[in-house]
């Protein structure tokens, strides 16, 4: 492929894109806060849904090839698939949680999450009359095993029904959990049994110095559910579609979801996503490449120009993960950085206890607004 897919330039975006990145804030605003890209489309997807909308195409989804090309794409890229005819579609992955969270828990029951974590994970939680339950990563931004026992272990004693929703990879840090600890996660969750909803929807963007492990594919992950779609990698959040993939031992659990949870998959989306899975794989290759140049141009701009604030470059998603707490900007840096600078992060407590002082910025847009904004956040620091 020869154009660069972040050649988007600001005055384009700012005229032509009406999406929820582009519409939240004021025009003098850099909006690096949600995780849509600032990218140019896959060729693939838009001859998809043009040529569907221009033939009439536009029922209700039939999804079974959709599931059958994120099979082939699981297979080319990670060594794993799984049969299509065993999943599930729904409208997002979102919408999959609160299903199977409904599912395996009672009201008022238990989900456990390990912070800093997606911040819609406590939304979703909230929505379905949950509470959350915090296991930490560890300071090194790993899943923490003791930490895992010994709150699964007390849940256990409660005997109460209880999910765990895994990131994987992890939102905002950027984790690529290693096989070792995704293998003792599924051991301790049969031990105290546990659910594990595994959310991989970053999966395709993992760079070449991480190697992505999904879930089913570790020992003793036979009772997990992943719930994916194509929305993150090829930037699709508006044409809607998921996956529900239950392991060999969950397939009768899921198979007592409500027919009615498989309409919300929008049949653009269905079309969109297939095509991406089954013609995008260079598209998005090429788009973790340069994601991977504004990664490494990230840590310079951070390095020479924010003095203080830490981080550490992401091994995958496009979202990187500010620490601010060396610089006086409080428990939530974002809201300073907005104020004064016009750039918008996500705001780091939103993502759980030990998100305060932290801020997570998304790196999926040009090479220009990168540095701006960078340069708006330092004088945020004078």
């Amino acid at each position: 492929m020869g154009q660069r897919i972040f050649d988007v330039s600001l005055d384009e975006l700012r005229r032509s894109r009406t999406s929820v990145k582009w519409r939240a804030h004021a025009p003098d605003v850099l909006p690096l806060f949600i995780a849509e890209m600032d990218a140019a489309p896959c060729p693939a997807v838009v001859d998809a849904v043009t040529s569907a909308v221009a033939r009439g195409d536009t029922g209700y989804a039939w999804s079974l090839p959709y599931a059958a090309a994120c099979s082939s794409f699981a297979d080319a890229e990670w060594g794993w698939s799984f049969d299509p005819a065993q999943s599930t579609n729904v409208a997002d992955v979102l919408t999959g949680i609160v299903h199977l969270i409904g599912l395996f828990t009672d009201p008022g029951g238990p989900v456990i999450v390990s912070s800093p974590v997606y911040n819609a994970f406590f939304d979703v939680i909230a929505s379905t009359g949950r509470r959350v339950v915090d296991a930490p990563l560890s300071a090194s931004g790993e899943l923490d095993p003791d930490v895992l026992a010994r709150v699964f272990g007390e849940l256990r004693t409660g005997r109460e029904r209880a999910v765990y929703l895994l990131s994987n990879p992890h939102n905002p840090t950027g984790t690529v959990h290693s096989p070792a600890l995704l293998g003792r996660l599924a051991s301790l969750a049969a031990e105290y049994d546990v659910q594990v909803v595994s959310d991989e929807i970053h999966a395709p963007l993992v760079y070449d110095d991480a190697v992505f492990t999904p879930y089913l594919a570790v020992a003793g992950s036979e009772r997990g559910i992943t719930v994916t779609s194509a929305s993150k990698a090829w930037n699709l959040a508006g044409l809607k579609a998921a996956i529900i993939v239950p392991g060999p031992d969950a397939l009768s659990d899921v198979g007592r979801l409500h027919p009615l949870v498989t309409y919300g998959a929008s049949h653009l989306g269905v079309m969109a996503q297939t095509a991406a899975y089954t013609h995008g794989r260079d598209w998005v290759h090429q788009l973790v490449a340069e994601l991977a140049d504004n990664r490494a141009l990230l840590a310079e701009l951070v390095e020479e120009r924010l003095s203080g604030v830490g981080l550490v470059a992401p091994p995958s998603t496009y979202l990187a993960w500010l620490d601010f707490r060396g610089v006086g900007l409080g428990d939530d840096p974002a809201a300073v950085v907005l104020e004064r600078g016009r750039v918008a992060l996500s705001p780091g407590p939103t993502f759980g206890g030990s998100g305060a002082g932290f801020a997570r910025l998304n790196f999926a847009t040009s090479r220009e607004i990168l540095t701006q904004a960078v340069d708006r956040i330092a004088h945020c620091l004078d």
